[in-house]
């Protein structure tokens, strides 16, 4: 990339940075992408570090994330489990019921989905599609809907006493991000088979998805299982974050030795209150 005359020239390292992006080398985007590759390692490193931990005290540990279409939870979620061991890890991203699951209590299949002890498992989506996804689209009637509004808290509350750790996380992205990341997927033959009609109702929906994503927030943030908001506009920035929050959460072996910092960027990660100024409004 660079000739003998241009290191010749090279006094301060912004100088090696201008030449870099004369010849189009865009040296910024390499420097960011690295930073985010070295982060992501050390908070990978840790996340290993909170597993052990966890298996060896026999916790119970449910990471929940919702979000609206394309918000970044899959990719989320393969970031965090992509180097822990999968024994002691679920993963569960449940298909629409069955005929037989409608006639059950609508918690029970994500009950039989719970942490045994010394096991992480992480929702890719959960019950509460039945808050947002299930009333906007018409899944559900108002009844159901009620009900559950009714019934979460307290199922939440006695996994809480059961002495389930459980933390929910909110992807917000904004409205004009969402429909970028639409158009790359339908770009991209890989990413294709994410994209499906109720996906592009997100957008005409849009406000609809608002009024029951705010009724959301108002009747199930409590103190024992707050919702935690991340903003995802940026997706490398919001995979960090909720590592960073995650692991903040518990006071695991070896935690002080990290040689990364563990606590959240409050501008990106915060706890759900009524005046938090959200993008996705």
């Amino acid at each position: 990339m660079f000739s003998i005359e241009d290191l010749k020239r090279v006094k301060k390292r912004q100088d090696l940075i201008s030449i870099a992006e004369k010849k189009g080398g865009h040296l910024r985007k390499y420097l960011r992408n690295l930073r985010y590759e070295e982060e992501l390692r050390l908070l990978q490193t840790e996340l290993v570090n909170l597993q052990n931990w966890v298996v060896k005290k026999k916790m119970r540990v449910a990471i929940i994330f919702e979000g609206r279409d394309a918000a970044g939870k899959g990719g989320s979620i393969k970031r965090f489990v992509e180097h822990l061991n999968p024994r002691s890890i679920g993963v569960v991203a449940l298909a629409k019921p069955t005929d037989i699951e409608k006639g059950q209590w609508y918690f029970r299949r994500y009950i039989k989905k719970m942490p045994n002890p010394g096991q992480i498992v992480f929702f890719d989506r959960s019950w509460y599609n039945r808050a947002v996804v299930e009333p906007v689209m018409g899944f559900c009637t108002p009844t159901q809907y009620q009900e559950f509004m009714v019934q979460v808290p307290e199922f939440e509350h006695m996994l809480y006493e059961d002495g389930v750790k459980i933390i929910k996380f909110w992807f917000s992205i904004s409205k004009e991000e969402q429909q970028k990341r639409f158009d790359a997927r339908l770009q991209n033959p890989l990413k294709i088979w994410k994209f499906s009609p109720v996906d592009q109702k997100g957008q005409e929906l849009w406000d609809k998805y608002t009024y029951y994503k705010e009724e959301m927030f108002s009747k199930t943030h409590t103190p024992f299982c707050p919702w935690i908001i991340v903003k995802t506009n940026d997706k490398r920035t919001a995979r960090l974050e909720s590592m960073r929050h995650v692991l903040s959460q518990f006071n695991y072996t070896g935690k002080t030795r990290a040689k990364t910092t563990l606590l959240p960027d409050p501008n990106i990660i915060a706890r759900y209150y009524r005046h938090l100024k959200q993008i996705d409004i």
